[in-house]
This record gives structure tokens, sequence and C-alpha cells, in this order.
């Protein structure tokens, strides 16, 4: 059994310590670009599927040909209608927008 047994070096503490932070210095940022991601993404299906029962909702009659804004956990969801150059058909755009007040997410959908 060891009988000079103090505990640690001070030296043996501050490479410990240092190689925390150097872990944490190198995966920070990658969470944090994670989560923005992930943000985005959530955004830009919810925006789908508001495009998707849009869609829907026309084929089956049910909707208008009229623009409509809304509010979902902070994010302002834009649906308006718009025609096609050269041609009768129409197309619905949903543009998501975040605090920053532009569009951060724009997806568009033809009605055929």
């Amino acid at each position: 059994m060891l009988r000079n047994n103090n505990g640690y070096f001070l030296l043996e503490l501050l490479l410990s310590l240092s190689a925390m932070f150097l872990i944490c210095l190198y995966f920070i940022p990658l969470l944090i670009d994670l989560r923005q991601q992930t943000i985005g993404l959530e955004k830009e299906k919810a925006a789908r599927q508001l495009m998707f029962e849009e869609l829907q909702g026309k084929l089956n009659d049910t909707v208008d040909y009229r623009n409509q804004s809304f509010s979902q956990n902070g994010i302002v969801y834009e649906i308006y209608w718009k025609d096609l150059e050269g041609s009768s058909l129409k197309e619905v755009c949903v543009s998501a927008m975040g605090k920053t007040g532009r569009p951060e997410v724009e997806k568009c959908g033809k009605l055929e």
C-alpha cells in the first residue's frame, strides 16, 4: 500500500481542467449550431405542412384564394396565393418569420 498518498498534485488538477476546457471549447459551438439547424428544420417542416394543407383544402374546394397569417410558438406564418406567369394556374406560398421580421423559410407549391 502507498504510504505517501497526499492527494492530487496541482499539476494534475491543472492538466485535467485544461483538458476539460478544450473538450468543451470544441463541442459547445457544435451543439449550438446543431440546435439552430434543428429550429430551421422545424420551421421548414411546419411551412411544408401548411402548404400541403392549403393545397388539399383548395382541391376539396373548402378554402378560397385569400392571404392569411397566424402566429405559432413565436413564429409568424404567412400564407399567400399568387398567379403563375404565362398560365392560369395558381401557386401557394408559405413564409415563416421569426423575431428578425424577415422571411427565414419560404416554400411554394403549384395548384394543378
